[in-house]
């Protein structure tokens, strides 16, 4: 069996390695445009503040560790075409410095290509100095800006943009995050919740521009100055975290059924041609709560598809389930985590709901250390639980995992509080502040009922 896999992201490479698990015979072949495979982007900004050494330290494997287990890896070189009718792919790759193209045949195909840096059309975005945050070459090329730059502006608050942005605070930067939208974190949080982390940005001296897109990037060869709105901001160093987009061109050319926004496929992670898989930011997910179809660009995605998409292709069975989406953060020193629908999302996907609130420790009131913790409990009106945000300087990502479960068993706000949690003072409060929330969600059910 012949398996040729396009990227070497955390997809791709699930794929490669789980088909080698259960066939030592096949034929695998990793196309990547990189040069580099087996690393997490989400580390990147750790890295730019010095928590993680170096970008060598982010990378897990290399080529040569994936030859010894029989998995050929091509780096730096990129797929241009998908013969499906011939079963090959043709693709063009380095060899003694020239471009050769090649072709390489398969029985299976999977196409993990991953998304693509958004970047908006506005001018001035071709300057120096203007640099986006995907790769470990990105990540290098910012940290040697940031040696001689003094005011970095970030154009997008998703998590990476915050993430990067508190990471060049720390390194001694005047930052601005900027954002077309009135929140900071619109896919994960509420307006409520987000204000909180804005609130501790701001704190950490981090200024944030709401609600104003940018208009262009102002300089002569590098970048000097951006226009968001109305007003100028002085800059030296832009990072467009403007978010990412499904790489599906090879896959529609070679006739794979495109849904709304990604490749369409089953739950066997197969496209509408039989013998071709897609996985990872390229594919459209089904919502766990509204059913309809969604993207689910994270890593974890990415591994789970993998690990289906091989047990399908080397004979066995195995399906994809829905996504809750959940999602965890660490921006400064304050974490913040979310799983499930939101309040927006139900406003807007037509669903009824009633959000329970606590505000509590992360410990017993009285042990040393003990923090604040903010906890939103997102359910229906028939008090099924279907999502949850929580921010803290600890322990998020616990309690994020725990309410993906609870929301994946469907478990009702009633249900949950007569649930057994652990206690310790170093550790917990006698009363989980998940419990306090949904607790509280329970009583806002009986008002509505009333």
């Amino acid at each position: 069996m012949k398996v040729v896999v396009i990227g070497g992201g955390a997809g791709g490479l699930t794929v490669a390695s789980n088909i080698r698990k259960y066939d030592e015979n096949a034929e695998i072949t990793v196309v990547t445009t990189d040069s580099h495979v087996a690393y997490s982007p989400c580390a990147i900004p750790y890295v730019l503040g010095g928590e993680i050494g170096s970008f060598e330290d982010i990378i897990m494997h290399e080529p040569e560790d994936y030859k010894e287990k029989g998995i050929n890896i091509i780096t730096e070189s990129k797929v241009t075409k998908i013969l499906s009718d011939d079963n090959k792919v043709e693709y063009i790759t380095k060899e003694n410095g020239n471009d050769v193209k090649k072709t390489a045949e398969y029985d299976y195909l999977v196409i993990a290509t991953g998304g693509a840096s958004f970047i908006p059309p506005v001018d001035g975005v071709d300057l120096e100095g203007v640099f986006k945050v995907r790769t470990i070459e990105d990540g290098e090329k910012i940290k040697e800006w940031a040696k001689k730059s003094s005011k970095v502006v970030v154009i997008g608050a998703g998590a990476i943009g915050l993430e990067t942005g508190c990471e060049l605070k720390e390194l001694g930067l005047d930052v601005t995050v900027t954002e077309m939208l009135p929140q900071i974190l619109p896919r994960s949080l509420d307006p409520d919740m987000a204000v909180k982390v804005q609130d501790y940005m701001e704190k950490e001296g981090v200024k944030v521009v709401l609600g104003k897109p940018v208009e262009k990037l102002i300089g002569e060869e590098r970048v000097e100055k951006v226009a968001v709105g109305e007003e100028l901001i002085d800059a030296d160093m832009v990072i467009m975290a403007t978010g990412v987009r499904p790489r599906i061109s090879l896959a529609s050319e070679a006739g794979c059924k495109i849904g709304r926004w990604a490749v369409e496929v089953n739950d066997k992670m197969q496209t509408s041609i039989p013998n071709i898989y897609a996985v990872g930011d390229c594919v459209e997910v089904h919502d766990a709560i509204t059913g309809q179809n969604t993207l689910s660009p994270f890593g974890t995605t990415a591994v789970r598809q993998g690990k289906v998409a091989a047990k399908n292709i080397a004979g066995k069975t195995a399906s994809f389930r829905p996504v809750l989406n959940s999602v965890v953060s660490k921006i400064g020193k304050l974490e913040l985590g979310a799983v499930g629908l939101s309040e927006t999302a139900g406003d807007l996907s037509g669903i009824p709901i009633v959000a329970g609130r606590s505000s509590a420790l992360t410990r017993a009131r009285y042990y040393p250390g003990c923090k604040p913790i903010d906890i939103k409990l997102i359910c229906n009106r028939e008090g099924t639980i279907v999502g949850c945000q929580i921010i803290a300087m600890e322990t998020v990502a616990e309690r994020v995992d725990t309410m993906s479960i609870v929301i994946s068993k469907q478990v009702k706000c009633d249900e949950l509080v007569s649930m057994e949690f652990a206690y310790a003072p170093p550790v917990s409060m006698v009363v989980d502040p998940v419990v306090l929330a949904a607790e509280d969600a329970c009583e806002k059910l009986k008002n509505f009922k009333n």
